[in-house]
C-alpha cells in the first residue's frame, strides 16, 4: 500500500510540474497537450489512490520497490505524453464542438468515481485497523472528491482562473501533509518504544535474573546445610536486589510505552531509589520544558543511569538531577558529590558510553566533568525544540 501511495503521490506532483505549473512559470496558458496531460496524469494518481487502501501485501526488497515506483511514474507521465500529442484533442469549444469538452467531463467522472473508491477504502481500513493515517488519508480524499465533482459539473481545461475546487486540492494536501506527519512521529515512538523495550529486556536478563539466580544459588545451599547465619543475609541482600530491579524495570517501560507520563515516572524512580536512604536526590523539572516521545525515553535512561552509577560505584551521599532551559536550550544534568575519577578513565565505563549513545540517538550533545573527591557531572543539552 505504501508503494501504490508513493506512486500516486509522486505521479501527482511531478505531472503538475511538468504540464501545469511549468507552463505557468512561463507566463503562458498551459497547450492543449500539457492539459491533457495534466488531466490524464490526474486520473491515473487517483486510479493508484483507490485500489492502494484494498492492498494488503507486504513487499520485501523495498529498494527495488521504490525504483520501480519511479520507473513506472516515469512510464505513465511519457505514456500521457504520447498519446495526448497523438490524438491532438484541442480544448473545449474552440472550434465551436463540444467533443473535447464532453470527454473532459468523463475524465473528471471517472476520477471523482475512483476518489469515492479511496475515500470508502481507506475508510474500511481505519475502522478495521484504527490506523490514524487512513483516517487522515480518508479525510484528504474526500476533499479531493468534492473538487472532482466540481470538475464534473463544471468541466474547465487550461484556464488560469481559480476555482473552488483548486481551494479544496489545497486543504486537502494540508490535510494531508498532516496527517503524514502524525504518522512518521508515530512510527519514530514506536520504534523507540522497542528498542527501549529490548533494551530493558537486557536489563532483567543482566540484573534481575542475576539476582534470582543468586537466590536460588542460595536457597540451594541452605537446603545442603550451610550455615543460615552465614547464608541468610546474601540470601536477604539478593532479594531486595531482585525488588529494586523489578521496580526499575517497570518504570522504564511504563514510561517507554506512554503509560506513565515522564516526570510522574521519573519522580517514581526516584522515590523508588533513595527508599533506603543511600542516596538523598533533589529533582528539580521545569514544567516549560517540553520532550518528545523519544526525548523522553532516552532522558529517563540517562538519568537511571547517572543516579545508577553514583549509587553503585561513586559512594555518593547526595546527586541532583535538573532538567530545564538555559541559553534558550533544554538541559538534562545529573551532579553527584561521589569520590569522581580521573578524566582519562572515561572511556572504561559502560555506563558512560551507554548514556552518550542514548544522547547522540536524540541528537542532544554530552559532556562529562570529574575530577577525584570532587564528584562527577553530567550534562545532556537537548536538540532545539
Amino acid at each position: 500500500m505504501d508503494a501504490l501511495l508513493a506512486g500516486a503521490f509522486l505521479a501527482s506532483a511531478i505531472g503538475a510540474v511538468l504540464f501545469d505549473v511549468g507552463p505557468a512559470l512561463d507566463g503562458g496558458q498551459p497547450s492543449d497537450w500539457q492539459a491533457w496531460a495534466w488531466v490524464g496524469t490526474s486520473l491515473a494518481a487517483t486510479g493508484l489512490l483507490a485500489v492502494a487502501p484494498f492492498t494488503s501485501r507486504r513487499l520485501a526488497m523495498r529498494r527495488s520497490v521504490l525504483a520501480t515506483v519511479w520507473l513506472g511514474v516515469g512510464l505513465v507521465l511519457c505514456g500521457m505524453w504520447l498519446v495526448v500529442r497523438a490524438l491532438d484533442v484541442g480544448s473545449p469549444g474552440e472550434d465551436g464542438s463540444s467533443v473535447a469538452e464532453s470527454a473532459l467531463a468523463v475524465a473528471a467522472a471517472a476520477q471523482a468515481a475512483l476518489a469515492v473508491f479511496a475515500v470508502v477504502g481507506f475508510g474500511l481500513r481505519y475502522r478495521r485497523y484504527a490506523r490514524d493515517l487512513d483516517s487522515w488519508l480518508a479525510l484528504a480524499l474526500t476533499l479531493v472528491l468534492f473538487a472532482d465533482l466540481q470538475s464534473v459539473l463544471a468541466p474547465d481545461l487550461g484556464t488560469r482562473e481559480l476555482l473552488q475546487g483548486d481551494f479544496l486540492r489545497l486543504l486537502a494536501n494540508g490535510v494531508l501533509l498532516v496527517g503524514v506527519w502524525r504518522a512518521i512521529s508515530d512510527a519514530e515512538f514506536g520504534r523507540a518504544v522497542a528498542d527501549e523495550r529490548a533494551r530493558v529486556a537486557q536489563d532483567i536478563h543482566d540484573g534481575l535474573a542475576q539476582y534470582l539466580f543468586a537466590i536460588s544459588t542460595h536457597i540451594t545451599m541452605l537446603e545442603q546445610g550451610a550455615s543460615l547465619d552465614q547464608t541468610l543475609p546474601k540470601l536477604k541482600q539478593a532479594a531486595t536486589g531482585a525488588q529494586h530491579e523489578a521496580r526499575y524495570a517497570v518504570l522504564a517501560l511504563s514510561s517507554a510505552g506512554g503509560v506513565a507520563p515522564f516526570d510522574a515516572a521519573l519522580r517514581r524512580y526516584v522515590e523508588v531509589l533513595t527508599a533506603d536512604g543511600a542516596l538523598d536526590v533533589s529533582l528539580e523539572i521545569d514544567p516549560g520544558v517540553r520532550l518528545a516521545p523519544d526525548e523522553q525515553i532516552e532522558v529517563f535512561r540517562i538519568v537511571q543511569e547517572g543516579l545508577a552509577n553514583a549509587r553503585r560505584h561513586a559512594d555518593a551521599q547526595q546527586a541532583w538531577v535538573r532538567i530545564g532551559w538555559r541559553a534558550g536550550r533544554r538541559v538534562v544534568s545529573v551532579r553527584d558529590d561521589g569520590i569522581g575519577f580521573e578524566g582519562g578513565s572515561v572511556g572504561a565505563g559502560q555506563g558512560l558510553k551507554s548514556m552518550r549513545r542514548r544522547a547522540e540517538a536524540i541528537e542532544g550533545g554530552f559532556s562529562l566533568r570529574s575530577s577525584p573527591e570532587e564528584g562527577t557531572a553530567i550534562e545532556v543539552v537537548l536538540r532545539a525544540a
